[in-house]
């Protein structure tokens, strides 16, 4: 017989799973695997979501490497900033393997991409070295960035959710739900549009 004390653990496993959000997430019916939107999450505590048209922050971003790179600055370029909950967990890392894979493609659309999460540089570095990524990861351990972009943290780690910057500094596309196996191709779409 199941008593409530035996179902705590993985009541409680089950709820930290959810919070991290690191586990692949089916497509939505009909194919629809990274869906643009622009309407707040639950749960967000920063105010509305960024929506497209709206500025981009002007913030700047400290790197894996230590260089700090301010947003602003890479205004005549599209800039991918996603953020994700954790290096090297299952969905994160499909995240991430897919914009490698799909790197050359994102190059030529002229895509600079950046990975924001609460993780620090040495494991951001070795999430790098890992998996080969040929893109930056933003150290953002006291959430600062994921407030500028109004990305709610759970359990200390960034929900996932994506901006796409066009050339202009404002938001072109907002993706507040990202299924990690299909997210390089929405933003390769995205950006190609």
């Amino acid at each position: 017989m199941t008593t409530r004390a035996h179902l705590a653990p993985m009541i409680a496993l089950a709820a930290l799973t959810l919070a991290t959000g690191c586990q692949e997430t089916p497509s939505a019916p009909g194919g629809s695997a990274a869906r643009p939107t622009a309407t707040g999450s639950p749960g967000a505590e920063q105010g509305a979501a960024l929506k497209p048209g709206d500025a981009a922050p002007d913030i700047t971003f400290t790197l894996h490497d230590g260089k700090e790179v301010k947003l602003s600055s890479l205004k005549g370029k599209q800039v991918l900033v996603y953020f994700y909950p954790k290096d090297d967990t299952p969905g994160c890392t499909i995240q991430a393997k897919g914009l490698r894979d799909g790197w050359a493609d994102l190059q030529a659309a002229g895509v600079e991409t950046y990975g924001v999460s609460t993780q620090d540089a040495q494991s951001h570095q070795a999430f790098i070295e890992k998996y080969e990524l040929p893109f930056p990861l933003v150290v953002d351990q006291d959430g600062r960035v994921a407030r500028a972009f109004r990305v709610p943290l759970r359990s200390d780690l960034a929900t996932r959710q994506s901006f796409l910057i066009g050339e202009d500094g404002t938001i072109k596309q907002v993706w507040l739900e990202v299924d990690p196996k299909e997210h390089a191709a929405a933003i390769l779409a995205a950006a190609k549009s």
